[in-house]
């Protein structure tokens, strides 16, 4: 099992920017993938982007694409995500999540964090 700790949620005007950090602690095999998801009021939790840390290896959700950008420290067990342009609609709980791979991220391997909330002011 992995530990997730999310930070760096807030309040930022629409077009204003966010970094999220998410740091992992336990098992490395458990977080070789780590991505983020975000849970909007009254939505099913959604796909943000995840990454493989190995290689650094990324893929996008289609609406984040361009606007935010995720990287690792691996020395650090910590993921972040660079949040531009933000606008009311990425309104939302970030979720970090951490699985041994991709694909085991959508299933009971894989670790969540608390959530942090982001909140975009138009």
């Amino acid at each position: 099992q992995v530990q997730l700790v999310e930070s760096g949620g807030g309040l930022v005007q629409a077009g204003g920017s966010l970094r999220l950090s998410c740091a992992a602690s336990g098992s490395t095999f458990s977080s070789a993938a780590m991505g983020w998801f975000r849970q909007a009021p009254g939505k099913e939790r959604e796909f943000v982007v995840h990454i493989i840390r190995s290689t650094g290896s990324s893929n996008y959700a289609d609406s984040v694409k361009g606007r935010f950008t995720i990287s690792r420290d691996n020395a650090k067990n910590t993921v972040y995500l660079q949040m531009n342009s933000l606008q009311p609609e990425d309104t939302a709980v970030y979720y970090c999540a951490a699985a041994p791979s991709i694909p085991a991220m959508r299933t009971p391997l894989a670790s969540w964090g608390q959530g942090t909330q982001v909140t975009v002011s138009s």
